[in-house]
């Protein structure tokens, strides 16, 4: 999938798709795919020595993710203890692969979900990040859509705090990777006019992320 490799698929003469094999155009033009080389930047940095982490810490690090997915979705917690569970499960879903996977198995995201409705700004950015960490995988990004995530974005780019609203518009970036999400996030109300709003008015941040997801969004014609 980069450039090099694509640009020596097509000057050998292949006029399709080296994967669904689908025919190419006749002169294809390669476009630098500037969106999810801005989220890799952002969130695929790791380190040799935590990539070769030993086997006991990750199986404590997903024994400790549990209990922080149980208390998370517990009806019974505070603000207070939602807030440290999501805190540590945004450091843990950040680089982990397989804990990202289990935090959206378990039933989490419905409850991070609610607390992007939260009133409380810090609660909201903290599940926003997790939300966010949770689309790296590509597996969870149709799912998220499906969850009514676009609607909780959407709300939070008119009404959210300057960090909220960048998180947000990150999350669309990486949302729109795949290409359904790009014409459902296209033709909800307001998506697309909210990230211009925030273009136009926004802190350095919030213009940055809103551009890229802008960017992402209209590869799709019809946005």
């Amino acid at each position: 999938f980069d450039r090099v490799s694509i640009q020596q698929w097509i000057d050998s003469g292949n006029r399709t798709c080296p994967i669904t094999k689908l025919p190419l155009s006749e002169n294809p033009s390669l476009i630098p795919n500037h969106a999810l080389r801005s989220l890799i930047s952002n969130f695929a940095h790791v380190s040799p020595k935590e990539s070769s982490r030993p086997r006991t810490q990750q199986e404590h690090s997903q024994s400790q993710s549990q209990a922080l997915i149980s208390t998370l979705v517990s009806r019974s917690s505070s603000n207070a203890s939602k807030l440290e569970s999501l805190s540590r499960l945004v450091r843990l879903t950040k680089r982990d692969s397989l804990i990202r996977r289990k935090v959206t198995e378990s039933g989490a995201v419905r409850a991070a979900l609610d607390c992007v409705d939260s009133c409380n700004q810090v609660l909201q950015e903290k599940s926003l990040s997790l939300l966010l960490n949770l689309s790296l995988e590509d597996d969870n990004k149709v799912g998220l859509v499906a969850d009514g995530v676009i609607r909780r974005i959407v709300a939070v780019l008119r009404v959210g705090s300057p960090d909220c609203k960048a998180i947000a518009a990150t999350l669309l970036t990486s949302l729109a990777v795949v290409e359904v999400n790009k014409a459902t996030i296209g033709s909800y109300p307001d998506a697309i006019s909210a990230l211009v709003y925030l273009l136009r008015v926004g802190n350095d941040r919030e213009r940055k992320e809103s551009a890229t997801a802008l960017y992402a969004l209209c590869s799709f014609m019809d946005n």
